[in-house]
């Protein structure tokens, strides 16, 4: 098994579109990236914690690759925007991608140069280690499965038949 981080906005709507796809054995919520351990969500919101909202994704790759993994995570944020994903707006909301391998950090920057080619000056989400993730509180978990009217700025649909469990 293989996990990356990922951070695209609302972390309810990347949590509830990962959960869903073939090889996706583990999903959660939580903060990265920030200036202190184990953030509330209230001082997320509020700026006195750094974090960006994320969801943890860990992955069968011997059924979906890192390069599925990323291509499906820019299908359904918009890596040109600065802190801000749908009518999610602050810095809250930037895009990045933590790897948990090492590996992975080459791999991932040929990734993005091949999906974005010209374009990936243009880019504004970060590719950086995963050093400080700390999960969210536990109603956070799942948010769109408890609450299936719950806001989401990402379209669940976008996920092909043939992708999903």
């Amino acid at each position: 098994m293989k996990s990356i981080v990922l951070a695209g906005g609302c972390f309810w709507g990347v949590e509830a579109y990962f959960k869903q796809l073939k090889g996706v054995m583990e999903t959660s919520v939580g903060y990265v990236d920030g200036n202190k351990r184990n953030p509330s969500y209230e001082e997320v919101c509020n700026g006195k914690a750094s974090h960006t909202e994320a969801c943890r994704v860990v992955y069968d790759e011997n059924v979906i690759t890192l390069e599925q993994v990323i291509e499906h995570f820019f299908r359904i944020i918009n890596p040109f925007t600065v802190n801000r994903q749908g009518n999610d707006v602050g810095p809250q909301y930037r895009s990045g991608i933590y790897y948990e391998d090492r590996n992975d950090e080459d791999p991932l920057y040929d990734i993005m140069e091949k999906l974005f080619g010209d374009n990936i000056l243009k880019v504004a989400t970060t590719v950086q280690e995963n050093l400080d993730y700390d999960l969210a509180e536990a109603y956070h978990q799942d948010y769109l499965a408890k609450n299936p009217n719950g806001y989401c700025h990402v379209n669940l649909g976008l996920a092909k038949p043939q992708e999903k469990k």
